[in-house]
């Protein structure tokens, strides 16, 4: 199969099916005698595997350490389960930061409200404050 058919194939484009050989994610594919990259037909398995893990939250990094134990069947589920785990407690940690930059960004939102002059804008003033205007 041909890079284009692979990105028809899995709805992922060429640009990232070329970042996903230079991460080390898609085994480089070997090359005919015209130049083609062939890619095996596992590798649209792997493509979804990669996308799927992307939706849950994991990162390129964590996906490649889950593609380590995804063909060996030997190895411990709890060491999967582990892994998950902390790619939980990361994006729990990110929606905590969101919810807080979410509490600041409404808090001068409200200020702003009404107010005419930009230059007694409470927003702007507090991004231009020495400490970050941080709440």
């Amino acid at each position: 199969m041909r890079i284009g058919e692979l990105s028809a194939e899995t709805g992922v484009s060429i640009q990232t099916l070329r970042y996903y050989e230079r991460r080390g994610l898609l085994p480089a594919p070997h090359r005919r005698a015209s130049g083609f990259r062939a890619y095996d037909p596992d590798t649209t398995r792997r493509v979804r595997f990669i996308r799927r893990a992307q939706d849950l939250g994991f990162t390129l990094q964590e996906i490649g350490g889950l593609l380590a134990f995804w063909g060996h069947p030997a190895k411990a589920c709890g060491a999967v389960e582990q892994r998950a785990r902390d790619t939980l407690e990361r994006i729990d940690l990110k929606i905590a930061d969101l919810k807080r930059m979410r509490r600041g960004l409404s808090h001068h939102v409200t200020a702003c409200r009404n107010r005419r002059p930009v230059a007694g804008c409470p927003l702007l003033q507090a991004l231009g404050e020495t400490n970050g205007g941080a709440r």
